[in-house]
């Protein structure tokens, strides 16, 4: 119980590795302004030494003078792995933390948790009671996140494949400038990628524990948008669209952030919270489902920092309390 008591005692002692990415900007807004945190080192490899508000301009507000650190401290509470996909295990061997010290992990390295033991796939919304004993956690995707949150519930109730179609901001492919997010290109654009082998099906797979008679037939798409995923889920079923909506607002009666609503989402009223915004209908033999999330906030920052406050024993929703950005 000593971790649990650490919050009413002192803050949390916070590490970010990877500081400068599109992740670790959002995480630092977040954790800068938690009344439970003191975020004692921001790393980054590439830009140590420089200020962080010339990196992340609205740090400039939060602070002004901060600089990103190139030295680490071994002993902090939590610390946050923002490095980039296939970077974290390097990391974790190059900089040793203290073994008490937990590990959130942004990255997608240890999200197949049966190459991982170590670690703990940290759905916030479905495993809350796991994840409040665990010491490391594999953040998920956001693709997955929205799917899986849509998905879940049904596990025991599919009849058949499930198709997929979700989109995505440009932000979702990180800050590394290529030709996919330049503007001149995604600008007024829509593409496919990554058709049926997308990385986000092993740890969506690992979640439903799918029936060897149901496949998954996920088609990504490229959005002329920054932030946001809209999954648009579809199986058979022999549920009816009562008692349909009736298993998933059961499901989630308890959470703080996945809400089911009465019509179908659309992405502005959930860009900039960590919200999850569910619908479901029924169209001759199929369900069909649409989700949607802030790809940056609860597709990654937002949850991860609802993972540390379950694993510390601080009220889930502390320090993610965001309006929508409507208009």
């Amino acid at each position: 119980m000593e971790e649990k008591r650490i919050t009413t005692e002192r803050k949390i002692k916070v590490g970010v590795m990877g500081g400068a990415g599109y992740t670790a900007g959002e995480l630092l807004r977040i954790l800068m302004l938690h009344p439970k945190v003191e975020v004692v080192f921001i790393h980054s490899e590439s830009k140590q030494g420089e200020l962080i508000a010339a990196t992340h301009h609205d740090y400039y507000f939060i602070d002004d003078k901060r600089r990103f650190d190139g030295e680490i401290h071994q002993n902090v509470d939590v610390v946050f792995l923002c490095v980039g996909h296939h970077q974290a295990k390097a990391t974790l061997i190059k900089h040793v933390f203290n073994p008490k010290t937990k590990i959130i992990d942004l990255s997608q390295d240890h999200r197949d948790t049966k190459q991982n033991p170590t670690f703990m796939y940290g759905l916030a919304d479905v495993e809350k009671k796991r994840i409040a004993s665990a010491q490391n956690i594999a953040n998920p995707g956001c693709f997955a996140t929205a799917i899986t949150l849509a998905l879940v519930p049904f596990s025991a109730h599919f009849e058949g494949d499930i198709h997929i179609n979700a989109i995505t901001g440009s932000t979702g492919a990180g800050v590394m400038p290529r030709d996919t997010s330049h503007f001149s290109w995604r600008s007024n654009n829509i593409s496919v990628y990554k058709a049926f082998s997308h990385q986000h099906l092993v740890e969506i797979k690992q979640a439903l524990k799918l029936p060897d008679t149901s496949q998954l037939l996920f088609i990504p798409m490229r959005g002329n948008f920054s932030r946001g995923v809209f999954a648009s889920v579809y199986f058979k079923s022999s549920l009816t669209e009562q008692g349909a909506k009736l298993l998933l607002q059961q499901f989630y009666e308890d959470s703080l952030f996945v809400k089911v609503l009465e019509h179908e989402p659309d992405l502005k009223m959930v860009v900039n919270t960590n919200a999850c915004m569910l619908s479901i209908k029924k169209h001759g033999d199929y369900l069909h489902i649409v989700s949607v999330i802030d790809n940056l906030i609860k597709g990654a920052s937002g949850q991860a920092v609802q993972n540390m406050n379950l694993m510390f024993g601080l009220p889930e929703a502390l320090g993610l309390r965001f309006k929508a950005s409507v208009f």
